[in-house]
């Protein structure tokens, strides 16, 4: 069982709701208050003291990465926290902490870092492995992370069949499996978009312009390479700024 001993009113609502959101049972008691029998890991708050059993100290800001951590020891789990990711645009995110699923998420490209990094925040040695598909989207993410361990994973049948039921899943699945396999570390992408690549885009740009208008290769190259949107692009090309 999991106890919450703690005098930090902030920690005590914080972690209850957190162990309450995921159906665990657990108990709660008063910081000088004997454990119960079956106590097998404590919980407490900045300024408690430690107990005789396996102890996380939660922040008030972060009860959730308590509440985490309390899990992977409850588990007997092994190893740390791990972020995977599917690169697309819309990128299935998914974070372990001790082997298990403790959140995921689907966002926009732009937010997928913002994202990243809020969920490892106060993390210890965290590891993110993003798939090496979707090259181009794939390394925006990277550069856009913030000094962080990386490894970059073969995605190859990372993405399960989903049955009835679980459409529009996929990429999120995926992210799980590209979060359990190990990759190879990187600290950077460097892509050349392809010609092929380059074409998609303006074919993109000529869809999505009112006039029928199709950018240069040039614009298409820096909306590859992410120093641009598609409509930032459009405009350029009609000489806007």
């Amino acid at each position: 069982m999991i106890v919450v001993a703690t005098s930090d009113f902030k920690v005590y609502h914080g972690v209850v709701g957190e162990l309450r959101d995921r159906d665990v049972r657990f108990t709660t008691i008063e910081p000088d208050e004997d454990l119960p029998e079956a106590a097998r890991i404590v919980v407490v708050g900045p300024e408690d003291p430690r107990r005789d059993v396996p102890t996380v100290r939660a922040s008030p800001d972060h009860p959730r990465r308590a509440v985490e951590e309390a899990l992977a020891i409850f588990r007997g789990a092994d190893g740390g926290t791990i972020v995977g990711i599917d690169p697309g645009d819309r990128p299935g995110i998914a974070v372990l902490s001790g082997g298990a699923i403790v959140s995921t998420f689907q966002v926009p490209i732009e937010r997928t870092a913002a994202v990243v990094e809020r969920e490892l925040d106060g993390a210890s040695d965290p590891v993110v492995r993003i798939g090496d598909g979707a090259r181009l989207r794939g390394a925006r993410i990277i550069d856009a992370l913030d000094a962080r361990r990386i490894e970059l994973v073969d995605e190859t049948g990372t993405t399960p069949y989903q049955g009835e039921g679980v459409r529009g899943m996929g990429d999120v699945l995926a992210a799980v499996n590209i979060a359990r396999t190990e990759g190879e570390e990187i600290e950077s992408r460097e892509i050349e978009p392809t010609v092929g690549e380059l074409r998609t885009i303006q074919r993109r740009s000529r869809e999505r312009s009112d006039g029928g208008r199709t950018i240069d290769e040039s614009l298409a190259r820096q909306v590859a390479l992410g120093e641009l949107s598609i409509p930032e692009a459009l405009r350029r090309h009609r000489g806007e700024r």
